[in-house]
């Protein structure tokens, strides 16, 4: 409807539309733009009643598609969150200063690949309104076992000395790290795939665990060509 159907009085009635006779009521006696007007309420009013009942509907079913009340998926995105956070960081050091093309390809894939699960985790936490890390001291208690750090992750003293350094020894340093973080990760990461009750988060640690298992093979044969070894876990 344009501005002017809208804002323009209304024209007299059709003299040259014959008279039904009154059978067909106010309804067939009334112009078209009244007709118009009547339509255009009723459809505003159905869609404000559809946009309603589905908010009402998208607050009452929302809760459903996260973790039931004491399943491991929370906790497992939420340390996974912070673990995975880690390994983004190392890896961005290590691409943007090593001058090994090989290094700087796995390190891109590490960014890459950890940026974009950490994303989907946090958006997920997000969208169920829960915490995207776990409370301090908490890590891996939905495994059992709470502790302030989780496996294989480096400490601040681990991390200043990979990035003192340059060439070769920071390639073998981040090696050494990121081998560890993989290692102690996947034990997070096969718990989840064996015992999580969200399809998509079992999915999401399941392909984790294939991608990192083959991480780890590449760094440990990288490691060997350098004539270093892994770190202890």
């Amino acid at each position: 409807m344009s501005a002017a159907e809208v804002t323009s009085p209304p024209g007299p009635p059709d003299v040259d539309e014959p008279d039904d006779g009154g059978g067909g009521g106010w309804w067939s006696r009334s112009p078209g733009w009244a007709r118009a007007v009547v339509v255009g309420g009723a459809v505003l009013v159905l869609l404000l009643a559809g946009g309603l009942g589905g908010v009402v509907l998208g607050q009452r079913t929302a809760p459903s598609y996260g973790p039931p009340p004491g399943a491991i998926d929370t906790g497992f995105l939420q340390d996974m969150t912070v673990h995975h956070a880690q390994a983004v960081q190392m890896a961005v050091w290590e691409r943007s200063n090593t001058t090994d093309p090989a290094l700087r390809q796995l390190a891109f894939d590490i960014e890459s690949t950890q940026n974009q699960q950490l994303g989907m985790m946090q958006g997920w936490l997000r969208l169920w309104g829960l915490p995207t890390e776990a409370a301090p001291g908490q890590y891996m208690a939905w495994m059992g076992m709470p502790m302030a750090q989780m496996p294989g992750m480096a400490s601040d003293a681990d991390l200043a000395r990979f990035r003192s350094q340059t060439g070769a020894p920071m390639d073998v340093a981040f090696l050494q790290l990121m081998l560890r973080h993989h290692l102690g990760g996947l034990s997070m990461m096969q718990e989840e795939a064996s015992r999580g009750q969200v399809d998509v988060v079992v999915q999401l640690a399941r392909s984790m665990v294939a991608s990192q298992t083959a991480e780890v093979d590449t760094m440990t044969q990288l490691l060997a060509q350098r004539g270093a070894a892994p770190l202890p876990g």
